[in-house]
């Protein structure tokens, strides 16, 4: 694709009304509709699930714990509409994922919606469609953790900066999306912690320095502004940090500088870590990413304020922070994806049908290389992982491999008829419904070996209301929210060492301790690895299997055996 072939073609008809509003409530179906579908799975979604039951239980809506334990690594609004979503829709797995969810939606929403300020009704419709298909955008929506809600707050601070600061508009249309901004990013703060300052702080001084632009900073309503964000922001601070001494030292200079400059969370990578997930991620619009660096060089003509080249720095610069800092996740990048479905909307507004047609070959070539791999899937079988899973995995995996050719193949064909927009929309539908097979797929194999789904039910005969249950040397972040409740843990720390130290009763140290108290129970069970059970068999620790997988076991005192 060439510089030449940009030129605009006409714009086609407006979509009618009832056309977009029947698109969009598809899409909310198909997105929401399948959150329940699968079993929580270790370690962050059940980690997040069980903050967020154990503020619903205790009604304790200041001080987050985890089963039981102090817990400050993050901030408090994802546990708060964690918990409000358990309360609403029950203690189940839509409840539990409902906020990243409903997030995920949003940020499409916002997407199509600033598109469509900033430039036309088609580039709002094609940006739409890019975040709808984007498959890291539609995994991070259906998973349970703090990514998804961060990157709506970003997203929706990076839009209403967009079009507060857009050329010509009216005074008061700026100052009502400035003030938007400023709660946004209060959002993200609340979500994430001082990431929701950084980016957006970082990206605006260096696209001035780029643009050599200073005049947006006088219009950033500071006084309001800054009101408004501390407004937001400040009082759960202040108040946890009165209520916990040790609060301000953990969560500012630990999970935000130490984390950052040390391996200290032992998630190190190579500076190219996050390469492989921008790549696969934006799929099945990732060969749009020459053109997309291509437009935002050459911004808008004639207009002071540029937005392309805002978008193409807030990528550029969270995919270099992510990638200097000492600790990596996959996640981490999902707050540039939005910011690329709107440069690749504008973009796409901008090309002829036909000009697209190449972009699909990539995502065909690689599902249909998923669904000639399926039958071959038996070389991955091993200790860790059953046949029976990976099969049942992989047949489901082929299936969404079909559904997106189909889509891919129709919608070859409607660009062949200059049917653009049509065509993007059969390209998002049949990636949404690729995506969301496969994670439901994936519970036949995470479900199984990654949940404490399947356990508690095997569990629930030998358990009354006082039956202690332990978890020694292990820890399945998924166990406290099937079973309902804290689990105690046996000679184990990581996260858990800040809460542990602070209310040293509530666990036992070491394995003697576990014994004797397993001892003096009239009934118990525990949670452990094979070889820690070997270890207790040798001290004539009386206990029977209740349950077994390749991971882990859990067993029973005998007295407690009978149901």
């Amino acid at each position: 694709m060439h510089r030449k072939n940009l030129s605009p073609t006409p714009v086609p008809p407006a979509v009618p009304p009832w056309i977009q509003g029947v698109a969009w409530c598809v899409l909310a179906v198909l997105w929401l509709g399948s959150l329940g579908a699968r079993a929580l799975i270790s370690p962050d979604e059940g980690r997040y699930a069980t903050l967020a039951l154990g503020m619903l239980q205790s009604g304790d809506w200041l001080t987050p714990r985890l089963n039981g334990f102090l817990y400050f690594e993050k901030p408090i609004l994802p546990y708060w509409m964690g918990a409000l979503s358990l309360q609403l829709f029950g203690l189940n797995e839509f409840g539990a994922r409902f906020w990243p969810g409903f997030t995920g939606l949003m940020t499409v929403v916002a997407v199509a919606w600033t598109a469509r300020r900033l430039w036309d009704e088609l580039a709002g419709h094609c940006a739409g469609l890019v975040a709808a298909g984007s498959t890291w955008i539609i995994a991070n929506s259906h998973f349970l953790s703090l990514d998804m809600g961060l990157t709506f707050f970003l997203t929706l601070a990076l839009c209403a900066f967009l079009v507060a600061q857009r050329d010509g508009v009216p005074p008061t249309e700026q100052r009502y999306a400035m003030w938007l901004c400023w709660a946004a990013m209060a959002g993200a703060t609340l979500s994430k912690g001082l990431i929701g300052l950084v980016i957006p702080g970082a990206a605006l001084v260096l696209y001035s320095l780029v643009q050599r632009q200073f005049g947006f900073w006088r219009r950033m309503h500071w006084g309001t502004g800054l009101l408004l964000f501390f407004a937001l922001t400040a009082p759960w601070f202040v108040a946890v940090s009165l209520e916990n001494p040790g609060f301000f030292d953990f969560f500012f200079v630990r999970e935000h500088f130490r984390r950052f400059l040390t391996d200290e969370a032992r998630r190190t990578g190579t500076v190219t870590y996050f390469l492989p997930y921008l790549l696969v991620g934006l799929l099945p619009w990732t060969t749009l990413l020459p053109g997309m660096f291509r437009r935002g060089l050459q911004g808008e003509r004639g207009a002071v304020f540029q937005p392309l080249r805002l978008l193409g720095i807030w990528s550029l610069f969270i995919l270099v922070f992510f990638s200097v800092s000492r600790s990596k996740l996959p996640s981490y990048i999902l707050p540039m994806f939005p910011a690329l479905a709107l440069v690749a909307g504008r973009l796409l507004s901008l090309l002829r049908p036909a000009q697209f047609q190449w972009h699909l070959l990539l995502p065909m070539l690689l599902w249909l290389a998923i669904l000639v791999a399926a039958p071959f899937v038996d070389r991955w079988v091993g200790p860790d992982v059953p046949r029976e899973a990976l099969q049942s995995f992989t047949r489901v995996l082929a299936w969404a491999a079909a559904l997106f050719l189909l889509a891919a193949v129709l919608a070859w064909y409607l660009l062949r008829r200059e049917r653009l927009l049509a065509a993007l929309a059969l390209v998002a539908l049949g990636s949404v419904l690729a995506v969301t097979v496969a994670l439901v797929g994936h519970d036949r194999y995470g479900g199984q070996l990654k949940s404490s789904k399947a356990v508690v039910p095997q569990l629930a005969p030998y358990l009354q209301a006082d039956t202690e249950v332990f978890s020694v040397r292990y820890y399945d972040q998924t166990l406290p929210f099937y079973l309902r409740r804290p689990v105690t843990l046996v000679d184990y720390r990581d996260e858990f060492s800040f809460g542990q130290d602070a209310e040293p009763t509530r666990w036992l140290p070491t394995l003697d301790a576990f014994v004797a108290r397993w001892q003096r129970l009239p009934r118990a069970a525990a949670m452990m690895s094979q070889g820690t059970y070997q270890e207790l068999l040798q001290q004539d620790l009386p206990m029977r299997i209740a349950y077994q997988d390749p991971y882990r076991l859990v067993v029973v005192k005998p007295e407690g055996l009978a149901p």
